[in-house]
Order: C-alpha cells, then structure tokens, then sequence
C-alpha cells in the first residue's frame, strides 16, 4: 500500500497503473482482502478459502489487540460470521465454529460479537450446550451473561437476537 501511494504521488500514469495491478494482485492473497472476493451464505461451504475465513475469525477471536492492529475490517467479520452460520457444515468446521462461540462469550464483548448467536443456532449441539453451561457457571462475569443469553436465545429460537432483546435478557431478575 506504501508503494501503491508514492508511486501515486509521483503521478506516473503508466506506473500508476502498474502499481494498481500489483496492488490488487497482492491483496487477493492477504488478509483481511483476500476474505472479501467469497461466496456468501451456504455456497462458503464449498469455498476453497474456508479454512483462512475460520483462520481470520480465530484470530480476532483469540488475539483481539493485534487483529485490531494488523486486520481491522469489522464489516469483513460480520459477513463471515453470518455466511459461516449455516447448518451443513461438516463435523470438523461445526467443532471449529463451537470453539469460537467458547472463545467470544469468555471474552468482553467485540464488536459484531453478537452474530456469533446465528452461528450457535446453525451448530446447537448437546457439545455445545454443555460447553456455553460450562461458561455460564464459571467465575468470569462476561461468560456468565455471555454464555446465558446465547443458552437463552437456543432454547428460545423464536426470539429474535436484538441489543433491545440483550438489554432486556440483562435486566431480568436471575437465579
């Protein structure tokens, strides 16, 4: 990107154009670009670039500071996490997705945190289930809300996964 600018700058029009070429050329194999030309909703089944989609998400999952400083592209994680949360995947992306769920709900909220809920809905499993109850009775407060509403919104599908809905589910009396 430093290059494509100066060279830019310069106002080459021939290199300007070939600095553009390259440019996007080198895009298509970095992250956060490269997650940007996918298939969107069950078609990211099939998507050869799955694996780096669930790779970028880990990443921002597990090391939120240094995505934040190497990736930022918020709008780049909430399309793979609404096109990941689709119901035939094969066991090891579904086992990969309920990690991922763990990770976010044991964290302080991200944003776009809360589209992980379609992704429990595409993967509720028993694993699931006893892992978000796992999260739900631990000493971590944020798993603890976290975790309970996510178990919440599982046994309740119909309603719908809204910041009225999260702020409501927050204020009701618990056990």
């Amino acid at each position: 990107m430093d290059r494509y600018n100066r060279t830019w700058r310069r106002g080459y029009s021939l290199r300007r154009k070939a600095a553009s070429r390259n440019y996007e050329e080198i895009r298509k194999y970095s992250l956060p670009h490269a997650l940007w030309e996918r298939p969107a909703g069950p078609d990211i089944v099939a998507w050869p670039g799955l694996s780096y989609a669930l790779l970028f998400l880990e990443w921002e999952a597990r090391y939120p500071q240094e995505w934040t400083r190497h990736a930022k592209a918020w709008g780049t994680k909430q399309g793979l996490i609404r096109d990941v949360a689709v119901a035939h995947h094969e066991e090891t992306v579904r086992t990969k997705l309920a990690d991922l769920i763990e990770i976010v709900v044991q964290r302080p909220y991200r944003c776009k945190d809360r589209e992980y809920v379609r992704v429990a809905w595409a993967v509720d499993s028993d694993d699931l289930h006893g892992r978000l109850e796992t999260a739900a009775r631990s000493d971590n407060p944020w798993a603890r809300r976290h975790a309970g509403y996510v178990l919440w919104l599982l046994d309740h599908p119909e309603v719908p996964n809204t910041r009225h809905v999260w702020q409501t589910w927050l204020a009701a009396p618990r056990d």
